[in-house]
C-alpha cells in the first residue's frame, strides 16, 4: 500500500509508491489529475520507481527509438524518448499552477530543485540553454543526470521528472536519451563514485521539490 503524507500548508501532498508498473501509475496520475482538477483532492507530488520500460513524448522520432523491436510505450507528455528502471527515482508532480500557461517557468523551478539535491550530494549539476532536464558539464563533456517531461490540461501538471540515482545505465544505450545525440547519461552513483540508494536521495528530493513546487502552484 502507497504511504500517504497528509498535507501541510503548502497543499502539496506526498505519496510514495515504491516500484510500480509504468502504465498502472499513468493511470494513477490520470485518477489524481483529474481530483486535483475539480478541487477535491490536493496538489500531489508521487514519488516512484518503475520496472525497466522505455517512454516516448510526442517529439519523439522512429529513429530514436530502439531498433531491435524493443516495446516503447508511447506517452501524451512533452519531450522525446527515455527509458525508465529501478535505481531511478521518478517523481510525478500534479499540481494546479499559478500561471497555467507559464510551462517553463515550472520546470525551470524542477530544475532548481535537482539541481539544488544535487549541490547537498556533492554533484555540481546546471541547467544547458535549450536543453530541458539537468546536467553535469566538465571537461569529460555534458553528461545528463535528470530528464523531465511535463503535460499540463485543465491547468494542473502531469508526468514530470526522473533523477538518476544508481540505475544500470546500459539501457540508455538502445535509444538517443531525449533525442540528444551528442552528450551522455549519467547517475548520481557515477558522479560520486560510490554506491547510493533510492531512500538516501529521496528525503532531499521531497526537500527541494517541494519548495520548488510551492512557487508555482496554486
Amino acid at each position: 500500500m502507497p504511504v500517504v503524507t497528509p498535507p501541510s500548508q503548502n497543499t502539496i501532498a506526498l505519496t510514495r509508491h515504491g516500484l510500480i508498473d509504468y502504465e498502472k501509475a499513468w493511470q494513477v496520475q490520470r485518477t489524481i489529475h483529474g481530483e486535483v482538477a475539480d478541487g477535491i483532492r490536493p496538489n500531489t507530488l508521487l514519488l516512484l520507481e518503475h520496472p525497466s520500460v522505455y517512454t516516448a513524448g510526442r517529439r519523439t522520432l522512429d529513429s530514436e527509438k530502439p531498433q531491435d523491436g524493443t516495446p516503447v510505450i508511447d506517452v501524451d507528455r512533452g519531450g522525446k524518448i527515455t527509458w525508465h528502471g529501478p535505481g531511478q527515482l521518478v517523481g510525478y508532480p500534479i499540481v494546479k499552477l499559478l500561471q497555467p500557461h507559464e510551462l517553463v517557468g515550472f520546470v525551470r523551478e524542477i530544475e532548481r530543485g535537482l539541481i539544488a539535491v544535487c549541490k547537498d550530494l556533492g554533484i555540481e549539476a546546471t541547467c544547458v540553454s535549450g536543453r530541458s532536464g539537468v546536467w553535469v558539464r566538465d571537461h569529460l563533456g555534458d553528461r545528463k543526470i535528470a530528464a523531465i517531461g511535463i503535460r499540463v490540461t485543465k491547468g494542473v501538471t502531469m508526468h514530470g521528472f526522473a533523477l538518476n540515482v544508481c540505475p544500470d545505465l546500459s539501457a540508455f544505450a538502445s535509444i538517443i536519451p531525449c533525442g540528444i545525440a551528442d552528450a551522455d547519461v549519467t547517475s548520481i552513483a557515477k558522479e560520486l563514485g560510490r554506491e547510493i540508494s533510492i531512500n538516501e536521495v529521496s528525503p532531499l528530493v521531497e526537500r527541494h521539490i517541494f519548495e520548488s513546487l510551492k512557487k508555482v502552484s496554486a
